[in-house]
């Protein structure tokens, strides 16, 4: 059996140092500040070594896998070895064993309910993230993720996106400039508030949400090459696709549905922007079946 390194994490493009700090904060929740299970200080002798395996029960798109060999590290610092089955963003069926693990068996106990926390919920947002990719297949659009974030699992939650089919959208407040309806409002109309943006940020990407085809083209003309077509119907983004042309790209948001994908991605925008690929997501049932040995 073969142990994954943390280099899964950087082929997966995430930060180690992020993503220990989730792992962590997760594992002190369970063990306290002593870091202890004392349900398996209590009945596991110290020296017992067992294998087990992580187990999808329901058919879903796996996301987490090197979160998961990240916990296993570094709570057994390193005694636990890891095969992995599968990879993220592989589809898989009830009963399909993602990895298998072997070590102490306090530390795969340990271990047990934060990796199935993570994996469960990363390979939830993962499926869900699926079917809006599948339900736009043959369009030119792509399914956008949002900030409805649970916080501080934002590079997770993005990462399952990505690992879905999806595509990450801005990261916070601070890598893209996002200009919504109050800071129009507090800047008097769309233009203005652009031009300030500009000014303040030169090099900064400017996107702009809009409402009607007036401010889209108001956007457009004061230089704003990405616009956020919030709450529209197909029949107006049609309209706002003509009148925009090849200028900008446009973002359909707001209230949009699995069932009402494909009538959006048909009008020629070329994003679905939807908030419950991680604020809604329900998990993808996974569980850990210990396999004793001798």
């Amino acid at each position: 059996m073969r142990t994954p390194t943390a280099d899964g994490l950087a082929r997966a493009g995430l930060d180690r140092e992020a993503v220990e700090r989730i792992v962590q904060a997760a594992l002190a929740e369970d063990l306290g500040p002593d870091r202890i299970d004392v349900t398996s200080v209590a009945t596991i002798p110290s020296d017992q070594a067992d294998a087990g395996d992580l187990v999808a029960r329901e058919a879903g798109v796996v996301a987490g896998l090197p979160v998961a060999v990240l916990v296993y590290e570094l709570v057994s610092e390193g005694a636990i070895a890891i095969e992995l089955l599968v990879g993220d963003g592989d589809r898989v069926g009830p009963g399909t064993a993602l990895a298998r693990v072997a070590g102490p068996t306090r530390a795969l106990l340990m271990a047990e309910r934060t990796v199935l926390n993570l994996l469960s919920r990363m390979s939830g947002v993962a499926t869900h993230t699926r079917h809006w990719a599948e339900a736009l297949a043959g369009t030119t659009a792509q399914i956008l993720d949002t900030r409805k974030t649970t916080p501080g699992l934002r590079v997770l939650d993005k990462y399952a996106v990505r690992a879905g089919g999806g595509t990450n959208k801005r990261m916070g407040l601070y890598d893209v400039a996002m200009i919504k309806d109050n800071h129009r409002l507090g800047a008097g109309g769309v233009g203005e508030a652009f031009q300030r943006v500009r000014a303040a940020f030169p090099g900064m990407t400017v996107q702009v949400e809009v409402e009607t085809v007036a401010e889209a083209v108001e956007a457009v003309a004061a230089g704003a090459n990405f616009l956020l077509c919030d709450n529209m119907t197909p029949e107006l983004l049609r309209t706002v696709v003509a009148a925009v042309g090849n200028r900008a790209e446009l973002e359909a948001t707001g209230g949009l549905t699995l069932d009402v994908a494909r009538v959006y991605a048909e009008t020629g925008v070329d994003y679905l922007s939807v908030g419950a690929l991680t604020h809604s997501s329900p998990i993808l049932d996974i569980a850990f079946d210990l396999t004793p040995i001798g």
